[in-house]
């Protein structure tokens, strides 16, 4: 979808932000043993440092990456949504163990067991959370921010 490079950075900045809230509002909720109005309070404060981490991973490494992994088994000629699909799940495969091993590392008694417990409670989510809500809400805003330029280049 972005077209530019500062498209691009901007999108990505889109998408970590509610990628990242929406899955530390599921961890915070996991830890604390359920959803409350305090739930969403406490995930702000995880976020200021978890949002720049995903971006760098995602902009720099991951999305290059996901690309490539999604098209080998995609062609350019499939259908435009199904091309989305795929490299928005190829993001998830890569970028839940690395987000997860990071927050193990700065929010919890780090260990192999620790992590492979929160990777295996976030894939699930993160898998849901992108393809259903996150990734579609993060292209509508995208798309109603960058309206006039992407109608141009159409």
């Amino acid at each position: 979808m972005p077209k530019t490079k500062l498209q691009n950075v901007i999108f990505t900045i889109i998408m970590a932000l509610i990628m990242v809230y929406g899955m530390i509002v599921y961890n915070v909720a996991l830890n604390t043993g359920g959803v409350t109005n305090q739930t969403f309070l406490l995930a702000l404060h995880e976020l200021p440092i978890m949002v720049p981490i995903a971006f760098i991973l995602e902009f720099f490494v991951v999305e290059k990456l996901a690309v490539r992994l999604a098209f080998s088994f995609m062609r350019p000629t499939d259908r435009p949504q199904f091309i989305t699909y795929a490299i928005s799940t190829m993001i998830v495969c890569i970028m839940c163990p690395t987000m997860s091993l990071i927050a193990t590392l700065l929010f919890k008694e780090p260990s192999f067991g620790t992590w492979v417990h929160t990777f295996g409670c976030n894939m699930p989510m993160a898998l849901i959370w992108q393809l259903l809500y996150c990734g579609p809400l993060a292209r509508l805003i995208f798309r109603t921010l960058f309206r006039r330029q992407l109608a141009k280049t159409n």
